[in-house]
């Protein structure tokens, strides 16, 4: 019911899923940074997440943790599992039972899977893509599972989608290991809106690229200074920190994304 991608870059981990299939998110994926990553669907077993990530946390390898799971498990034949651990390749699974199109394809640091697919080319589109890609995790497996549903994903249609990134003190102000976890529990186009809200998380939440960033001069401050204190605030900090907008705020600059929104709200 379900195409996904388990992936690694550097220290990240995470997963981005589609599905037929009301909220997959809450679901398929399980990450936990310094550890490992998992996609359990076909008719998912969610017993998996805790317990696989329970094996990677004492060592076991990608494929060790597929084989320790599936072992345990009575209904095996109707499961499918993709796993990455922190090194080596991914490792994935795929039941007898699981209804076709099913089937999955690993590497060095990835494992893509899905079940009701329209064809294998699902996967192999997937895996292309994953490969060209370019940027940050949540990119790449942005893009590897926009490429599966070009190519036709689940061959019921879609609902929702999902994505989930981890690594460690890269979530909201260094205080969480979450650094992205987005969900499209049911749209008519849920890849799409993903990529959408991705845009928006990088947005709001990305850090500053610091060659971008802009020397507050006088001239540059006078005009902040003018524009926040016309919409009622005492300083940028306390605008941006309304505006969603504190991860952006650099002492001594201003992120060019900041101004602009600032320049549009004035």
């Amino acid at each position: 019911m379900t195409f996904s991608i388990v992936g690694r870059l550097g220290d990240a981990l995470g997963i981005a899923v589609a599905s037929k299939f009301l909220s997959v998110g809450a679901a398929v994926p399980a990450a936990a940074a310094g550890i490992g990553a998992i996609a359990t669907q076909a008719y998912a077993n969610l017993n998996y997440r805790p317990q696989g990530l329970a094996l990677l946390r004492t060592g076991v390898s990608a494929a060790g943790t597929v084989a320790g799971l599936t072992a345990a498990d009575p209904q095996r034949a109707e499961r499918q599992l993709g796993v990455v651990a922190t090194t080596g390749d991914g490792a994935t699974f795929t039941g007898d039972e699981c209804h076709p199109w099913a089937g999955g394809v690993v590497g060095d640091g990835y494992a893509i899977q899905g079940n009701i697919l329209v064809g294998p080319q699902v996967v192999e589109a997937m895996e292309a893509a994953w490969r060209a890609a370019q940027g940050p995790l949540a990119a790449r497996l942005l893009a590897a599972l926009k490429a599966g549903d070009d190519a036709g994903g689940d061959r019921r249609g879609r609902q929702s989608a999902a994505l989930l990134v981890v690594e460690s003190g890269k979530g909201y102000g260094g205080t969480s290991d979450v650094a992205l976890d987005l969900r499209i529990d049911d749209h008519a186009a849920p890849v799409g809106e993903l990529a959408r809200l991705v845009r928006l998380h990088e947005f709001y939440f990305g850090r500053p690229d610091p060659a971008t960033l802009l020397a507050l001069t006088d001239e540059l401050a006078d005009e902040i200074g003018d524009r926040v204190r016309r919409l009622g605030y005492a300083d940028l900090t306390a605008w941006a920190g309304v505006e969603n907008l504190e991860e952006r705020v650099v002492p001594g600059h201003v992120d060019p994304l900041v101004l602009e929104h600032l320049r549009a709200a004035s």
